[in-house]
């Protein structure tokens, strides 16, 4: 934030009766416990009177967020219990379904990451289904692929196959709102999007994404890039297929081509050795 020249002030609604007057934005970075009903009704004012607001936050351990989340079904957004699972291998990575590789669609947000191929990674996620609304417009930012669901059971899955009770995808995690008032939401629907190991391995691709997206509430459209790349991002992600098809040409492919060419070299070498005796 510092070096895109913002500046970070922060405060609770705990003890204040109103957002400050010299806030351009708002950032709920992933909160652990739901807000009030008095915070969330100074949000949505806030947000109602042409407030931009960006809120990082996913599932918890004891649920859903549900006053937090009820910020998003003013706009016809709303959220599934549970943490999303893919089903989908191209769609996941580190054989960890939870662990999501979505499919980035086409922003002002995420151009430059698409233009430079890069995949954002989107760990325990809740899942967001977009409805209709008279109150603005609502972009999806990040998608599931067809074959995601919610797993209901949240933070105590047991199994990563679909139960009883678990919700279908597909699902948006990370939303964009324009209200017709002239405020906006952007809502990414994972509380450790941010996390150090899954920047690093999405190679500084979750940053950019964040920063573009803060950017464009701040209207500062020159922003919204690819920053440098630091130099400590040395990871290569790949999908859960990518790395079956790794797996098995590595195992097993090339040690039966090497196997094979070698009969072929000793069988070649007898053939010859017969025919000059």
């Amino acid at each position: 934030m510092e070096k895109d020249n913002i500046e970070r002030k922060t405060f609770s609604l705990l003890n204040q009766d109103a957002i400050p007057k010299d806030a351009d934005c708002i950032l709920i970075h992933a909160p652990s416990t739901d807000i009030s009903q008095e915070e969330k009704d100074l949000l949505a004012k806030y947000v109602s009177s042409g407030g931009k607001l960006m809120v990082m936050a996913g599932p918890t351990k004891d649920g859903t967020l549900k006053n937090l989340y009820s910020l998003l079904s003013d706009y016809g957004v709303s959220a599934s219990d549970g943490v999303v699972v893919e089903g989908s291998r191209d769609h996941y990575a580190f054989q960890m379904p939870y662990i999501m590789l979505p499919n980035l669609q086409s922003h002002k947000i995420t151009d430059s990451l698409l233009d430079g191929k890069y995949r954002v990674i989107a760990p325990i996620a809740q899942g967001l289904t977009v409805g209709s609304t008279n109150s603005g417009s609502v972009k999806k930012l990040l998608t599931t692929s067809d074959d995601a669901f919610s797993k209901t059971a949240g933070y105590n899955i047991e199994t990563y196959e679909k139960e009883d009770g678990d919700v279908d995808g597909p699902f948006a995690l990370a939303v964009s709102v324009e209200a017709k008032s002239g405020g906006s939401i952007i809502w990414i629907s994972s509380s450790k999007f941010l996390d150090e190991q899954f920047n690093a391995f999405s190679s500084g691709a979750n940053l950019n994404f964040t920063m573009n997206a803060l950017a464009s509430l701040l209207g500062d459209r020159e922003a919204v890039s690819i920053r440098s790349k630091p130099l400590n991002y040395n990871y290569l992600t790949i999908n859960d297929s990518t790395a079956s098809l790794i797996k098995t040409v590595m195992i097993g492919i090339l040690p039966l081509a090497f196997a094979a060419m070698g009969i072929a070299v000793v069988v070649d070498r007898r053939k010859k050795r017969n025919e000059q005796s």
